[in-house]
């Protein structure tokens, strides 16, 4: 604009310092509360696999069968795309990212499970605590392990409350006599119905750090949502959000449990679903709460396995791809996969939804980056935030390459994730 031009104001500059003195409190509580996405990679789903029967060749193994029941029940691409009714044109993409997603890491989460999964005597879940943090410190030594790994212990309610710290404590203090926590360290609370349970989780695992010397903080924990007072409390607040902040920032994620959830609200067994109304409602209600804290949101699973003749194993595929690519497009990004057979349709699922929209988000982004205008979508930050988000997920789980995002993109991975994660006010600008 040339020379900058000299504009009349009205207001004293003491009325601007007064009103952010006034506001500084709601600055800090808005960096406290709402901080944003971590920016870590977030896993499409957790697995969950019984105390007493995970061991060294567990991921192995789920792997392995996968590939099996896509050999036998899917041979090839066009099957597997006939059978999930997937375009044509994404067959072969999706079907050889599948695979090798099988053969590379298959499991992307794991949990072992010492609470509803276990099966063990009760007598020998020390021993088998105890051998859980030997093979998890030796999977993260030798690169076997999951991207992310830990346990899901007992409930805080009193018929199980001891058995719950023990356990935990034998876990951890494995994991510290076995090299240290893992950078990719996942602790599960389960069926917590109110807030001093969350409050009680936080000073367990932080008197856990002060015996140990740890940083105040290293550990986090997520939040089983599997109970109506967790979403609804008696005095009709949303308890989920009032857990959020009982954790004191500890708290990695919310997840919901389908069956648990849906039996508390006396939905029959045969309508007990993650598409279930009630499920729908329960996972808004999480998804409101944990907006902007930085806490994930994971959906639940489903309880048909792919088991028997081919066409039962392809009914419960369709299933479980439709309500895999249901939950993507409501923003649930991760899931539970209950048995080896639903790891193809978890990735057929998630590789499709991001490979069929990439290369327009790949240009609309570009075109945001470039302030180019005159196209048939007006974009802004926060467009460009989910874009970036959306591109950068897909990076992550193997479903794009990122030499193929930054070929259409023209953005570095640096650039993308600028973009995922703006500095605070830099979503109410009005441009870049």
């Amino acid at each position: 604009m040339g020379q900058q031009e000299k504009v009349a104001t009205s207001l004293a500059g003491a009325v601007s310092e007064g009103i952010s003195a006034s506001l500084a409190s709601v600055d800090a509580e808005l960096e406290r509360r709402y901080p944003g996405d971590p920016g870590t990679r977030q896993p499409v789903h957790t697995v969950y696999v019984p105390g007493n029967l995970y061991d060294a060749g567990t991921l192995r193994s789920w792997g392995d069968q996968a590939l099996k029941m896509l050999d036998e029940h899917a041979p090839n691409a066009g099957v597997f795309a006939e059978v999930l009714g997937l375009d044509p044109s994404l067959a072969d993409a999706v079907h050889d990212r599948v695979r090798a997603k099988l053969e590379r890491e298959p499991v992307e989460d794991l949990r072992v499970d010492f609470e509803d999964g276990y099966t063990g005597p009760a007598a020998e879940e020390d021993a088998y605590a105890a051998r859980a943090a030997r093979l998890v410190a030796a999977s993260y030594r030798d690169g076997t392990a999951a991207p992310y790994t830990g346990i899901r212990m007992k409930c805080f309610e009193a018929p199980v409350r001891e058995r719950a710290i023990r356990t935990l404590d034998v876990f951890l203090t494995g994991l510290m006599e076995n090299g240290g926590l893992p950078d990719g360290l996942v602790l599960t609370l389960p069926k917590v119905t109110y807030c001093e349970q969350v409050t009680a989780m936080v000073r367990l695992v932080e008197a856990f750090e002060k015996a140990h010397g740890l940083p105040g903080g290293r550990i986090g924990f997520e939040i089983q949502i599997e109970t109506s007072q967790s979403i609804l409390g008696a005095d009709g607040t949303a308890t989920v959000a009032r857990m959020i902040d009982a954790a004191e920032g500890r708290a990695t994620g919310l997840h919901y449990g389908t069956f648990d959830y849906s039996a508390c609200l006396g939905v029959s067994a045969a309508y007990q679903a993650s598409d279930h109304p009630a499920a729908d409602h329960a996972k808004a209600v999480m998804q409101v709460a944990a907006a902007g804290t930085g806490v994930r949101v994971s959906d639940g699973s489903t309880n048909v396995l792919p088991v028997g003749s081919t066409e039962k194993v392809h009914d419960a595929w369709r299933l479980h791809y439709g309500l895999t690519r249901r939950a993507l497009a409501r923003a649930y990004f991760q899931g539970w996969d209950m048995h080896p057979g639903h790891l193809p349709t978890r990735y057929a699922a998630v590789f499709t939804y991001y490979r069929e929209g990439f290369e327009q988000a790949a240009a609309r982004l570009a075109a945001y980056a470039n302030q180019v205008t005159g196209g048939d979508v007006a974009d802004e930050p926060a467009s460009a935030k989910a874009l970036a988000s959306y591109l950068l997920r897909g990076v992550q789980c193997g479903a794009l390459d990122a030499a193929e995002v930054a070929g259409l993109s023209g953005l570095t991975q640096a650039d993308l994730e600028g973009f995922a994660a703006p500095r605070r006010g830099d979503l109410t600008a009005s441009a870049r």
